[in-house]
């Protein structure tokens, strides 16, 4: 199948390349994300394969559509930037990668929490200017914490097996508890969660639900001091109201692996530019605040799965119409 491939950088097109060969593919790399800016390029390709920052709109599925596309495939597990409506409406099948590795999510996540609670970044960046004084580096030892897993996937599942080994007590919260969880966790309800959790880390899909779950209605109902995890979505967290909360210290520590409006800065190099997007600049100012270029996912294994189970979704379509990994909701 002749397919696009959108925001596509040097680790998707080496291992895609890479996997190809039994699938026999024809791959156009396209480094600019879609958009209805750049919806041209994809036209008629049968084949459209994007990522998580791609904007797939009515608008652009409705165009690539007119042009001959049949499948949408997203190199991710999460689908919130399609407009399933749409594909449907004009027969555009989409499917995506349901579990490319829970583990090397739920890997990152912990090394989020063990670099801003033990300031490894601070202590990198001064012994390099061979400053060896380690006042300020104070941390904590998570056997001393209780975290709470908000989301308990596949991912929340893996995070929670992992914190485990490190003998801290561990909550969750879902709408549909799994049994596996529970000999690691205890699920308890919404307001224990709030009320109990000194580490809240966030593993859930981004719906109409969880859009902003984290917002001013919600956030003085946590800890005092919580440190606050998101390696998910970036639009859980209402972004206004997480720097009004760190300013005030309702938030003591808080790690993002994404932000709401990532589309048009990570996986860019911005450092020659002056910053135009003033909640992203500000919440780079506080120094107990991390930030990551949404790359949780971004470790061999996890890019061997991502490129074998997109390319099989292809030719999947492409033999018999149909997709098992099909988003159908």
């Amino acid at each position: 199948m002749k397919i696009a491939v959108f925001s596509s950088k040097s680790y998707d097109r080496q291992t895609l390349e890479r996997y190809n060969a039994p699938f026999g593919h024809e791959l156009t790399f396209l480094e600019p994300r879609l958009s209805p800016e750049t919806v041209a390029l994809g036209r008629g390709f049968p084949g459209v394969c994007i990522f998580v920052n791609d904007t797939c709109s009515a608008e652009v599925i409705a165009d690539l559509a007119a042009h001959g596309t049949k499948i949408i495939a997203t190199r991710s597990a999460g689908y919130n930037q399609i407009h399933l409506a749409t594909a449907k409406q004009h027969g555009v099948m989409v499917a995506r990668v349901p579990a490319y590795s829970p583990n090397a999510v739920s890997e990152f996540t912990l090394a989020l929490i063990l670099t801003l609670g033990r300031k490894t970044h601070k202590a990198y960046n001064r012994t390099r200017e061979f400053n060896f004084e380690i006042a300020g580096l104070e941390g904590f030892e998570l056997r001393d914490k209780t975290v709470g897993v908000f989301g308990t996937g596949k991912i929340g599942q893996t995070v929670i097996k992992n914190l485990s080994g490190f003998g801290c007590r561990i909550i969750a919260y879902d709408k549909y508890p799994n049994e596996a969880v529970k000999q690691w966790a205890t699920y308890v309800d919404g307001p224990t969660f709030a009320r109990e959790s000194d580490i809240i880390t966030l593993h859930c899909p981004l719906t109409p639900e969880t859009q902003h779950i984290l917002n001013q209605e919600t956030m003085p109902y946590l800890k005092d001091g919580v440190f606050i995890v998101n390696t998910s979505r970036g639009a859980l967290l209402d972004t206004n109201t997480v720097i009004k909360f760190l300013k005030n210290g309702k938030i003591g520590m808080l790690a993002i692996d994404v932000y709401e409006e990532e589309a048009d800065y990570f996986y860019r190099d911005l450092s020659d530019k002056v910053p135009t997007n003033d909640e992203l600049a500000r919440l780079l100012t506080f120094p107990n605040v991390l930030v990551t270029s949404h790359m949780a996912f971004l470790t061999d294994h996890a890019l061997r799965n991502i490129a074998e189970t997109t390319l099989g979704n292809f030719a999947e379509f492409e033999r018999n119409g149909q997709c098992a990994n099909a988003v159908t909701e």
